[in-house]
């Protein structure tokens, strides 16, 4: 099962993105997805962006994902 968590792009080069999981960075590539901008968030799996989502969306699963966390 894969777990799908969204990240914010904080830096792009060419097809390579940073970026930023509940402040944990990580370097994705970009391959697969077209019209994507800093700032926006979207789905990686196996190292690949996958699906740009939209930021209410991501910020509300983000949210959600920080509440089973803080009440475990």
């Amino acid at each position: 099962m894969c777990l799908g968590i969204p990240g914010r792009i904080i830096e792009i080069s060419g097809s390579v993105a940073v970026i930023d999981v509940a402040g944990a960075r990580k370097t994705v590539s970009m391959a697969l997805l077209d019209g994507v901008s800093m700032g926006d968030y979207v789905i990686v799996h196996a190292g690949f962006a996958i699906e740009k989502i939209d930021t209410q969306k991501a910020e509300e699963t983000l949210r959600l994902i920080n509440e089973v966390i803080v009440k475990r």
